[in-house]
Order: structure tokens, then sequence, then C-alpha cells
């Protein structure tokens, strides 16, 4: 058998990219639903300039204000996954683009509505209905 020869360049771009992996991995512990936690399911309907998108949803919710939310288009596709606390969210799928976690207050423009949907969702006065504008963006649930 031959040995591979791997020069210095490529340990310096595998170290590169563990250390860019690692700046970008976030350490925040989000707490995970228990039996106290209330869970809502029904449907989203999102509507910005250029989407429609209607889809199942599940909402979890804390007594301390922790909140979980899914959108799904049928079994096994999930189209978005939000964990948000008081001050820190994580939103993966294919409608967040590339994904994101950090601060709130350092969210991406894009991201914005979907951070605001916890409060929407909290302060809605209609058990069955939330109703939520944030720009050109709307968010009707039925639950």
């Amino acid at each position: 058998m031959g040995r591979a020869i791997v020069g210095n360049g490529t340990y310096l771009f595998v170290a590169a990219l563990l250390v860019t992996s690692c700046a970008t991995m976030s350490t925040h512990q989000f707490a995970e639903p228990k039996a106290g936690w209330q869970t809502r399911t029904g449907q989203l309907l999102y509507r910005d300039p250029k989407t429609t998108v209607i889809g199942d949803v599940i909402v979890r919710l804390s007594t301390t204000g922790d909140f979980e939310l899914t959108v799904s288009k049928g079994p096994g596709v999930n189209l978005l996954l939000l964990r948000q606390d008081a001050t820190f969210a994580e939103a993966k799928g294919p409608m967040t683009g590339r994904g994101w976690s950090g601060p709130i207050d350092h969210a991406p423009e894009q991201l914005r509505g979907w951070l605001e949907l916890r409060d929407a969702i909290l302060h809605a006065k209609d058990r069955h209905l939330a109703r939520h504008v944030s720009g050109s963006e709307t968010f009707v649930f039925r639950f």
C-alpha cells in the first residue's frame, strides 16, 4: 500500500475549518420541553410579498417563557424549527436560509418577524387564533 502525502497547506486548511466551525456553533442550552409545558397544534398561514406557505404547526411554551415552534409540510418535512428563550434563539430549516443562532437583539432582519411570534402567541386573546403582522410578513395561526 502506498502512503498518502499531505502537504502543510492541507493541515492549515483543516485547522482553519475546525476553528471556524467551533466559532459558529452555539453553546447556549435551551430548556427541554417537560410535562408542564403547554403544547398547541394546528396550522400556520405565512405570507410575505414573494411567498405563501400553509403548514402544520406545533407550538410549545413553558411557564417561564421558553418557546419552540415547528412548521412542517406533512410528516417528516420540517420547514422551520425555532427555539427561543428570553435572550437567545436558534432557527433551522429551509425557511431560514442557512439557519441562525444567537442573541435575539442580533438576529438577522429576515428572522425578526419569526422571533416576535413568542410574544404574539403568548398575548393572543383568542386561544384558537393568533395573528401577527411584522413589516411585510403576516402570520396566522389556527389551533
